[in-house]
């Protein structure tokens, strides 16, 4: 594919300068940030000050996780996992996990290059928009080094703005130092009879006459279980049953005096995917802690450090989908089949189509969410939006990861579902982003907190998308009428709801799933609107394909005209601009030299 250098003054804008795509025999090698344009574009609409500073780094960025970091992946995935040693030479029980270097290597270049560090340094920091943006890259590559870079933002967030003053200043440098030395963090909240189920947390904080806290209990499921610094959830002695009687509690790997904390893991998860990271289960044997958060407000917190990573999940997802129509393109445009490329046939055009939409759609809502955490750290008001949006984004996106992995590996066939490929390891690793930071029920039941309970979430969600709806051009006055359409419906729901809240349960995962499907249509025609005033139509025939399938006529027409996105194909697929007069949109009446100019949304 071909790349492109920022200009370093006023002008800046990789558009311009952007050359319709190609795609290799080989997706390993490849610059991803310089050949996914649509992301760049995204970047360049919403924050295209960060996006022009960073633009190099990015670049980077992009050049190592296509390379070295997927070459590493395949390994680790394949060849070398890693291992659990219980004692030490001497027979003591001391719990270390061994990892191959070449992980740990990678693990930490991924700090190095500022995934987290840049959005907490002393002096003008970065927005956490940033890290959202490397997390898209490292999950076409490697889930298993992302998702520890998640923990170990999720950490540093809380310590940076919940910790007491003298907690925060002891531990936060460890975790976003970028000299190879980082901390990496970890959440333990899952317990064996819990699950989800946070509030039945039986692990137990004791506090000593000297003030020191300790923890005993099991948690069962820990990622990243050999972290430095972890959050985790316990119930103080004589604390309340429930949610509200938790704490919660910083844990060190190692004590001041250099010693192991005193707790073990006691075996390594045999997982379907991820296989390059550690998840564990791990005894609390009277480890020694440092309180964050005391009861009523512990789970608070620990909310607090899923919500941060509930949009690292999201954008991971949303470039899970981005690699698998990557590995499909290419795939397509150099196999042959009855005498030439299959990316000629209209059936594989179609599902390539499809994989398209679905990632451009998921990058949407996922950089939606992204975005918003920055707004609501300025502006508490935003709070509603940003779990909104961050409920949808995480349920939509990773319902689609898998499966667009799925369609990915059997666009490249027999061939794909082996190991030498990396559509095979895709597909695994994509199952984990559904159930990491809870499933798609969970994601109902905070929707149904939002739009059917206190908080006036079912209010400002029509707003926001009557909002878009309205700044809506007249070439889109269509897809205008569908996105009402699925509005309409919503509205509908959102009204039975607030009169039946006892069937909540019953329709939140159907509710969910349509109020995705809603503002993902909304923020691609938002996009298109935006791009019709650059004269580029190509965004428009994607909001209108993914609207079309939301909320269009659902009846098999054999006889139809072919749609213009087949008729445009090739321009779509390679990110070409396409004039909107090949569309047949008209020039606004009286003003026919001047682009229709879309009204900005506010966050």
């Amino acid at each position: 594919m071909t790349a492109f250098s920022p200009r370093n003054n006023a002008n800046f804008s990789p558009r311009k300068d952007a050359k319709p795509a190609t795609y290799l025999k080989e997706t390993r090698g490849e610059n991803f940030f310089s050949s996914d344009l649509n992301m760049q574009r995204v970047l360049e609409r919403i924050a295209p000050d960060m996006l022009e500073r960073n633009f190099e780094r990015l670049s980077d960025f992009g050049k190592w996780v296509g390379g070295e970091l997927d070459e590493q992946a395949a390994y680790s995935d394949r060849h070398a996992p890693p291992e659990l040693q219980t004692h030490n030479k001497l027979g003591e029980k001391k719990s270390h996990v061994l990892f191959n270097p070449r992980y740990e290597e990678a693990h930490q270049e991924a700090y190095k290059r500022g995934v987290i560090g840049l959005a907490f340094k002393d002096k003008e920091p970065e927005p956490h928009l940033l890290s959202f943006t490397m997390g898209y890259m490292l999950s076409q590559s490697d889930i298993s080094v992302h998702c520890p870079v998640t923990m170990t933002g999720a950490v540093a967030y809380v310590l940076d703005k919940f910790a007491p003053p003298e907690v925060r200043a002891e531990f936060l440098k460890d975790m976003t130092r970028m000299d190879g030395q980082t901390k990496t963090g970890g959440t333990w909240a899952t317990e064996l009879h819990g699950g989800s189920d946070v509030g039945a947390t039986t692990t137990v904080a004791h506090t000593a006459d000297d003030g020191k806290v300790t923890l005993h209990g099991l948690k069962w499921f820990t990622s990243n279980a050999n972290s430095g610094l972890a959050l985790a959830t316990a119930r103080p002695e004589g604390a309340p049953e429930g949610s509200k009687g938790l704490g919660l509690y910083l844990v060190p790997s190692h004590l001041k005096d250099g010693g192991q904390n005193r707790y073990s893991i006691r075996r390594l998860k045999d997982k379907l995917g991820t296989k390059g990271l550690a998840t564990g289960e791990i005894d609390l044997e009277g480890a020694e802690v440092i309180e964050v958060a005391a009861p009523p407000n512990g789970l608070k917190m620990m909310m607090e450090a899923l919500e941060y990573s509930r949009i690292h999940n999201a954008v991971g997802a949303a470039g899970v989908q981005r690699r698998a129509f990557l590995e499909a393109a290419s795939w397509a445009s150099h196999r042959k089949a009855f005498g030439k490329e299959i990316i000629n046939y209209p059936m594989v055009q179609n599902e390539l189509l499809d994989l398209m939409v679905r990632a451009e759609a998921s990058t949407a809502i996922a950089f939606e969410a992204a975005k918003t955490f920055d707004v609501a750290l300025k502006d508490d008001t935003q709070r509603p939006w940003l779990r909104l949006a961050t409920a949808l984004a995480k349920y939509r996106t990773a319902e689609d990861g898998v499966q667009s992995a799925k369609k990915a590996l059997e666009i490249v066939g027999g061939n794909g579902y082996t190991e030498e490929f990396p559509t095979a390891r895709q597909y695994r690793d994509a199952m984990v982003l559904t159930v990491w930071e809870g499933p798609a029920n969970i994601q109902a039941l905070e929707l149904l907190r939002l739009v059917a309970g206190r908080e006036p979430g079912d209010k400002i969600f029509v707003d926001k998308i009557t909002a878009v709806a309205d700044a809506l051009p007249p070439q889109l006055d269509a897809e205008k009428a569908l996105l009402q359409k699925g509005l309409a419906e919503t509205v509908n729901a959102l009204a039975y709801l607030r009169q039946n809240p006892k069937d909540g349960d019953r329709f939140a995962r159907k509710l969910m799933d349509h109020m995705a499907d809603v503002l993902c249509g909304a923020l691609l025609a938002e996009e298109a609107a935006h791009d019709l005033t650059l004269n580029d139509a190509r965004k428009a025939l994607v909001a209108k394909r993914y609207l079309d399938k939301a909320f269009g006529p659902k009846e098999l027409k054999l006889d139809a005209a072919p749609e213009l996105a087949h008729i445009h194909f090739k321009e779509i697929v390679s990110y070409a601009p396409i004039p909107p007069e090949k569309l047949g949109y008209a020039a606004p009446a009286g003003d026919a030299a001047k682009p229709l100019k879309a009204k900005p949304r506010q966050p």
